[in-house]
């Protein structure tokens, strides 16, 4: 399954929000979950991000319509890296 890193920032609205992350990271883990993916890390972060999350989804337009629908709520903005799980086996296929 398809594993992206979601570099998360939180707006204005998701600040005044933020002792109901817990219950954010909730709904965001149960949309991933209903949609047959996962969310098995979200970590809080220093520096440019606020958090990091580590998804799963069956593939690239899933995971698109999760971010755009959880995202519309209004409590952050993403900036989405996927991730390349096996880079040797690319690597190999290189001239």
């Amino acid at each position: 399954m398809p594993t992206y890193i979601a570099l998360i920032n939180l707006t204005d609205q998701g600040i005044r929000h933020i002792k109901a992350a817990p219950q954010l990271v909730d709904r965001i883990r149960a949309a991933f979950e209903a949609a047959g993916g996962s969310v098995p890390d979200v970590y809080l972060v220093m520096g440019p991000y606020d958090a990091v999350a580590i998804c799963e989804a069956p593939d690239d337009d899933t995971y698109t319509r999760l971010v755009l629908s959880l995202a519309a709520g209004g409590d952050f903005r993403t900036t989405t890296l996927k991730a390349i799980a096996n880079p040797r086996a690319l690597l190999e296929t290189l001239p």
